[in-house]
């Protein structure tokens, strides 16, 4: 599914990276700050948004009056924590980007998560220096599900939609590679399978870990 394209795209969180679920354990705690009960739709509204959109968000549903600035910069301290100690990736997924770099593929990071979150995970990782580009949800004017974060990829490598393939975890995220007219496949997280028959609907293909592509 993959060999014959020219390059290939990683969501991050919860595609490449096991970690979905602390940002879970992160909003519990933030929200439990101000004595605000998590509500139990919150990762389902704010998927696919930036950390900025995110920030808006808590804001506005949640009335803090912390800057944007204060909110991102807690939530960054929080997971950084996170990303250095507890955060692997998921099984398969280093065996996968050392085959696809000896074929000489393109690799980037489409995340919404911030350059310097995103930089801490891969070096805790070892996978820095296996990636050609790596683009944020900041850096484009609309987060997932609208497709800019893909098509910035594909113009900075000069590619066509169709030669790439993208790899996400959740509906908001598949839709986005869809809609930017690249393929997407499909890997299972626990924190999405609420939703899979949703992902299955909107990608080309479904796998359960890496090895099974390897």
């Amino acid at each position: 599914m993959w060999r014959d394209k020219k390059g290939a795209i990683f969501d991050m969180d919860g595609t490449l990276m096991d970690s979905m679920w602390m940002w879970k354990d992160i909003d519990i705690e933030y929200l439990g700050r101000f004595g605000i009960e998590m509500p139990e739709n919150l990762q389902r509204e704010i998927e696919g948004m930036s950390i900025t959109e995110t920030a808006v968000y808590f804001r506005r549903t949640f009335g803090i009056t912390d800057s944007i600035e204060k909110m991102q910069s807690d939530w960054n301290d929080m997971a950084i924590g996170f990303y250095r100690t507890r955060v692997t990736l998921k099984k398969g997924a280093l065996e996968l980007l050392k085959q696809m770099k000896a074929l000489g593929m393109k690799t980037g990071i489409a995340t919404s998560n911030s350059v310097e979150l995103t930089r801490e995970c891969l070096a805790a990782n070892g996978v820095e220096n296996m990636f050609d580009t790596i683009r944020t949800a900041r850096e484009v004017p609309r987060g997932k599900p609208s497709p800019d974060i893909y098509l910035s990829v594909a113009d900075e490598w000069k590619m066509k939609p169709c030669d790439l393939i993208v790899f996400e975890d959740i509906p908001n995220g598949a839709l986005a590679a869809k809609r930017a007219g690249m393929e997407v496949v499909a890997v299972e997280d626990d924190y999405a399978l609420e939703r899979r028959d949703e992902l299955i609907r909107l990608t080309d293909y479904y796998i359960r870990d890496f090895t099974e592509i390897l």
